[in-house]
């Protein structure tokens, strides 16, 4: 049987130079699509997946104690500004209210007589200065003539004795005059301390009344409801949430680095994971926050103490959205989003922008409904009065 032929060995020469070519190649491929890459993108975007929906959460809690006796709304229904969520039960409010409405009634006819004091001393003042004149005409009328026998000494002495008695009552008289005019001086019947002081009360209670019927200061969707029926509520103590739809934003939280050329008013991109990047969202940088999640933590680090490891920050920056595409496809808070920044161009005046004031005309309402009670009440019982 012949012998099976040996192959030659490979030259390690050309499997080197082989290897040292497809490096280079794959090198050459490398830098060429980097190159690409560097000159087709936009090297003024910043990026990051860090980032979420927030908005506001508004607390509705009660202006006064009372006891739930209906509630309006539920978790997820949508209300509308005003609406009432809760109405607590209004018997200690109506016995105020009706207190405080006989003591204005009183107030003013307390009032009333005041004034009526003052005209009656004031004419009593007059009378007594008449009674003081005519007795010092016949004291003066005696003693012309009691040198002539007219009268007597004794009559002369009794006139006399009748002026000086006229002169203590007209002092009486200026005395109480003092009295009433001190009680209503520089006042009228309805700027009278003891009218406007009743009108404070009576104005306290119609509110009080106003504010059994716990409203919503902004429209949104109900969340959070902890209250029930039959629940006895203090102020401030919170029943549920409203969240405003229209006040949404994101919170992009960006590395250190990558806010090195983000200011406010850039534009911005963002596509939400519920519909997915078929669905993106126009807006704008508010501007970068204040300081980053770590040191807003409700236990900030204590870098100072013990063994230190640095940990690149994350500061958020606020995105706001544009209301069109927000309503057209609306997000929920605490959503996951992905943000770009074109941090191309910033315009400094931006962020010196005054910020947008933010206000309800609920708690006007009420006061004003306030007024309009106290002005009937006080308009009936004038009425009442004359």
């Amino acid at each position: 049987m012949a012998d099976t032929p040996v192959p030659a060995a490979a030259d390690p020469a050309a499997t080197r130079r082989k290897r040292l070519l497809w490096l280079g190649g794959g090198l050459a491929i490398i830098a060429v699509g980097w190159g690409a890459y560097t000159f087709l993108s936009n090297g003024a975007l910043v990026s990051t997946d860090d980032a979420y929906v927030n908005g506001h959460v508004v607390a509705i809690t009660p202006q006064v104690a009372g006891t739930v006796r209906a509630i309006g709304a539920d978790d997820t229904d949508r209300v509308l500004t005003g609406a009432s969520l809760v109405e607590l039960d209004t018997s200690d409010m109506r016995i105020r209210l009706e207190a405080a409405e006989a003591g204005l009634g009183q107030a003013i006819r307390h009032v009333r007589r005041l004034f009526a004091a003052l005209d009656e001393a004031r004419a009593l003042v007059a009378v007594r200065q008449t009674e003081l004149d005519r007795a010092s005409a016949d004291l003066r009328a005696r003693r012309m003539v009691v040198g002539q026998g007219a009268v007597t000494a004794e009559e002369a002495r009794h006139a006399s004795d009748a002026t000086n008695t006229a002169k203590a009552a007209l002092q009486v008289a200026q005395a109480a005059y003092t009295v009433a005019l001190s009680q209503t001086q520089g006042t009228t019947l309805p700027t009278h301390p003891d009218v406007i002081a009743a009108k404070a009360r009576l104005r306290a209670a119609t509110l009080d009344m106003e504010r059994t019927t716990v409203r919503t200061p902004v429209g949104g969707m109900v969340a959070k409801r902890d209250v029930q029926l039959g629940r006895r509520v203090a102020v401030g103590d919170r029943m549920m949430a409203v969240v405003p739809f229209d006040q949404f934003w994101i919170d992009a939280n960006f590395k250190e680095r990558q806010l090195r050329h983000i200011c406010a008013g850039q534009p911005a991109t963002m596509t939400a994971d519920v519909y997915g990047s078929s669905v993106i969202y126009h807006g704008h940088v508010m501007d970068v926050n204040a300081g980053s999640g770590a040191a807003f933590a409700l236990l900030p680090a204590q870098n100072a103490t013990g063994n230190w490891i640095k940990v690149v920050q994350r500061v958020p920056v606020r995105i706001a959205f544009d209301p069109v595409e927000l309503a057209r496809k609306p997000l929920r808070i605490g959503m996951s989003t992905e943000v770009e920044i074109d941090t191309g161009r910033c315009d400094p005046q931006a962020a010196s922008r005054p910020a947008a004031a933010v206000g309800t005309d609920l708690y006007t309402e009420q006061q004003q409904a306030a007024d309009r009670h106290v002005a009937e009440i006080m308009k009936k019982t004038l009425g009442e009065a004359e």
